[in-house]
Order: structure tokens, then C-alpha cells, then sequence
């Protein structure tokens, strides 16, 4: 029996064991309600609710402290012995790789094409809410984080949503809290194995079957799958053993420089067709209010330019403060203003890039994935950079690769958390975890499961659910912690206190 047809075979029988679960947990996570002639999934209004509220309740912090956040990700305000494990910057381009991916290259030009370039508009002003969103977790994630004995450091929901439940409400707080933090852990890291993994694995083997001459190509055998899985499979083995200090020290280099990569080229076809500028800003504008041909008009714009924001960033998922909480600070607000710059780079500025590049270029396979939903977004994406780099598909290809390790790393790490959580920190334990990791990588190459990865975005957002409740609940304790470091920067600035000289007492924040 060959491997294609044991492959086939496998994926057939997880489909058709999983698939009465999936499509249950689907319409339970993205029920939708008809809203003005459209549908509106309710996790998307919740994610969206959070966002303003959170905005409203701090002030505008992703605008009034925009400026800040850059300083502190610069080591403006950085503290010698500050327990933690990474820099600000380390921390913010490790959380970025996991956001950053397929859904920055292909969700907006799947947005584009059913909300019309007017989703672009919405789709920022969900990023820029999302902000205030993960401000709050990740100052949480900080706030109370465990810093191990041998200098490792554990966060994320899982942590504090059982100690900050627990702080806040006593007794009852902490019995549902330890509910939710083994709900959260659960639901990380089964969307880390199929989502974070598997999925970013075949989607990057896909794209490279496609440049290298489909299935009769070089890559195109069951031996070129197989390959490529071991070899991303060793690549991700061998940081992921390493730790967040690892991971750290890949992504600070590999998200920098894809996300320049993909944004020098955007830059060029827009650059091409720079008198085209003013009609496409214009245009994602005005068809934000009178949208054309969109079901639902403005309301369906904006629900599309509302979701793919929503699924981009992962504001208020509970992810992102997972590798946020191993920053060296002793100010857990510090590390919250350095996360609002997350969406931003995420939705406001590379989605807000692929989207112009899509509206300007204008490719043929835009207008045709209309009527057509076969053509997928990676084909409008990369017909669109074709239209003036015609060689791009390979460099595409190349930031799809990129893209993918990244999120397969920064997955690992999470899952990794949620796993000794869920089963202990011993040897044993977390080298299980790793091995049983970097096989589904291997098999992110060979199978597709799309069963199991529906289910994974269903059990993710299901998670929002959970954490966003918790940061209700908690919201005065990230006030307290904004006020304690807003006053530490005023103090060093004015040359009240040096490096050193603040008080230890008022920022134990890692026991």
C-alpha cells in the first residue's frame, strides 16, 4: 500500500469520526444572528464589545500611549534583575510570529473579495480596538506570572485566571478559576497541535507544491512530503528545545525580516501604481459606507472587515500573554503597552498593506473569486504582487514558509505551557510534549484533518469566551498596574529614581 492511499485513508477516518463533533462545535462557537440582510457570528460581536469597552474604560491607552509602548520596546525603561526570560522586544516579535501568518496573506484577500475594499476600513478599526484588548491580558499574563526556581517562567490564562480570580473574589474565585485555568490550557493546546501546527505545516507544503509544478513537480511526491515534514519537524525540534530564550532569538531575527520582506514588496506594486493611490484609499473609504454588490451593505462590510481582524490578532484569545509573561520587567504594564503594538503590526499594518496592494492591483482572480469560491486567497494575493512582480509567487512562497515556522514555534511554546499545566513541569513531561509536537509536524505535510483543524478555530474562539470574562473581572487590577508604571516612568524620568532604586516591594509581580 502506498503512502498516499494510507494517507488518504487516515484522513478519511478522522473525518468521518470527528466530523459530527466539528460541525456541532462550529455552529455552538460562530452561531450568527441575521443583522441587516447578513450574518453576524456572535464571538466576532463579543470579541469586537471587549475591544471598545476596554478602550472606553482606559482612556484611549493604545492612543494616548502609542509613543510609550515604542519607548519601552526600545529598553527606555528596562530594569537591571528584572526576573523573566526575554527582552520587551523578544517578547513582542515571538507573540507577533503566532498572530502574523496565512491570515495576514490570504484572510484579507478572502475579506476583500466578500466585503469589498470597504472591509479594509472596518478591518482597521477592529485592530485598533483590539489593542486595548491585549493590553489588558497581557498585563494580567505579567501581573501574575510563575517564575520558576530554575529561572523559567510560566503565564498565560492558565495562571491568571485561577491566582487572579482567587486574589480578587477568595474561595469561590479560586475554585472557578482552577476550572478555567484546565478549561484554557485544554483549548491552547489543542488548537497548538492542530492550528498552531498542522495546519501552518500543510498550508506552507501546499504552497510549495504549487511553484514547483503541482503534484507531477519535484515536491509533489509522497517522498517530497514526507521531507519536508522531517525537515521542518527538525528545524522546529531543535529551537523548541531550547526554550523561549530560543524561540525568542529566532523570531527577533525571522519576523523582522519577513514582515519587511513582505512589506518592501508590497510597497513596490503600490509604488508601480502610485497614481492609483488616492483612488484606492478613497475607494476602501467610501466603500466602507456604500459598499456595492456586498451582501448586507454596510453592515456585511463591516462584519467581514470585523471578522478578519478578529481572527488575525487573537486580541483577547488568552494566546499572546503565554509569551508576553517571559519579559524581564518588574512592571506588568509595561509589558501590556509593549502588546497593544501587536494588532497594530498585525491588522493595521500588514493586513492594511496586503488590502491596498489587492484594491490597486486589482488582479482578475479578485473579481472571480466572487462567483468562484475554489479560487483561494493566497491565489488573489499572489496575483495581485504578479501584476507587477511576476516572479513573486516564489518569494511568496518563500514568506509562507517563513510565516509558518514562526507560528509553528510560538505555537509550541504555548502549547508547551498549557501542557505542564495540564500534566507537570518534570523532564519526562515536557520532552513528551516535545517529541509528540514536532510529529505532527511530520504529518502537517501528509494529512489535511480539516475536520480537526475546524474544530481547533471552534475550541480557540470558545476560549475568548472564557478569558474575556476573566478580564472583566480583573480590569482594576490592570488599572492599578498602569497608574504603579505610568508614575515609575514619570519618577525616572524627572530623575526622581535610577535603575535600581525603585521599590522592590510595590512590584512583586512574579511569585
Amino acid at each position: 500500500m502506498s503512502l498516499d492511499s494510507v494517507t488518504q485513508s487516515v484522513d478519511e477516518a478522522v473525518s468521518g469520526f470527528f466530523e459530527p463533533i466539528a460541525n456541532w462545535l462550529e455552529k455552538v462557537v460562530f452561531y450568527a444572528v441575521p443583522v441587516g440582510g447578513t450574518d453576524l457570528p456572535l464571538i466576532v460581536a463579543w470579541l469586537v464589545v471587549a475591544g471598545l469597552v476596554f478602550t472606553g474604560w482606559f482612556g484611549f491607552v493604545q492612543l494616548r500611549k502609542f509613543r510609550l509602548a515604542v519607548d519601552v520596546v526600545r529598553g527606555k525603561y528596562d530594569e537591571k534583575g528584572s526576573a523573566g526570560e526575554v527582552n520587551h522586544f523578544q517578547a513582542l516579535t515571538a507573540a507577533v510570529s503566532g498572530t502574523v501568518g496565512l491570515g495576514n496573506i490570504a484572510g484579507v484577500a478572502v475579506a476583500v473579495s466578500i466585503g469589498g475594499a470597504g472591509a479594509t476600513f472596518w478591518m482597521i478599526l477592529c485592530g485598533l480596538l483590539g489593542m486595548a484588548t491585549k493590553f489588558v491580558e497581557v498585563t494580567l499574563g505579567v501581573k501574575y506570572r510563575k517564575v520558576h526556581a530554575d529561572g523559567t517562567v510560566s503565564g498565560g490564562p492558565m495562571r491568571y485566571l485561577p491566582k487572579g480570580l482567587a486574589d480578587r473574589f477568595g474561595a469561590k474565585g479560586k475554585k472557578l478559576g482552577k476550572v478555567l485555568g484546565v478549561l484554557a490550557s485544554f483549548m491552547i493546546l489543542f488548537f497548538g497541535l492542530f492550528g498552531g501546527n498542522l495546519f501552518q505545516v500543510n498550508q506552507s507544503y501546499a504552497q510549495l507544491v504549487s511553484v514547483t509544478g503541482g503534484e507531477d513537480g519535484l515536491m509533489g511526491s509522497s517522498a517530497g512530503a514526507l521531507f519536508f515534514g522531517i525537515l521542518i519537524a527538525a528545524l522546529v525540534g531543535i529551537v523548541l528545545l531550547g526554550g523561549i530564550r530560543s524561540i525568542a532569538n529566532v523570531t527577533s531575527k525571522l519576523v523582522p525580516a519577513m514582515a519587511g520582506i513582505y512589506i518592501a514588496a508590497c510597497l513596490v506594486v503600490i509604488l508601480a501604481n502610485v497614481t492609483e493611490l488616492p483612488a484606492a484609499v478613497s475607494e476602501i473609504i467610501e466603500r466602507a459606507f456604500q459598499p456595492q454588490g456586498v451582501a448586507g451593505g454596510v453592515l456585511g462590510a463591516l462584519i467581514v472587515g470585523f471578522k478578519r481582524a478578529a481572527f488575525s490578532n487573537e486580541a483577547g484569545l488568552g494566546s499572546a500573554p503565554i509569551a508576553h509573561s517571559a519579559v524581564k520587567t518588574k512592571h506588568p504594564a509595561s509589558e501590556g503597552l509593549v502588546a497593544l503594538l501587536e494588532p497594530f503590526i498585525d491588522t493595521v499594518v500588514i493586513c492594511t498593506m496586503t488590502a491596498l496592494t489587492i484594491v490597486i492591483a486589482n488582479p482578475p482572480s479578485l473579481a472571480k473569486a466572487r462567483s468562484d469560491e475554489s479560487i483561494g486567497g493566497v491565489t488573489i494575493t499572489s496575483d495581485a504582487f504578479a501584476t507587477v512582480l511576476p516572479w513573486f509567487p516564489y518569494v511568496l512562497s518563500l514568506a509562507v514558509l517563513l510565516f509558518a515556522i514562526s507560528t509553528v514555534l510560538t505555537w509550541g511554546y504555548y502549547g508547551l505551557k498549557a501542557w505542564t499545566h495540564l500534566f507537570g513541569r518534570s523532564k519526562v513531561s515536557e520532552l513528551t510534549y516535545k517529541v509528540v509536537y514536532t510529529l505532527f509536524a511530520i504529518t502537517g505535510s501528509l494529512l489535511t484533518l480539516q475536520t480537526l483543524i475546524a474544530m481547533a478555530d471552534a475550541v480557540l474562539f470558545m476560549l475568548a469566551v472564557i478569558n474575556i470574562i476573566g478580564l472583566y473581572l480583573l480590569a482594576p487590577v490592570v488599572k492599578r498596574e498602569l497608574n504603579s508604571f505610568l508614575e515609575f516612568v514619570r519618577a525616572r524620568s524627572a530623575g526622581e529614581i535610577t535603575d535600581g532604586d525603585e521599590d522592590q516591594e510595590s512590584v512583586k509581580t512574579t511569585v
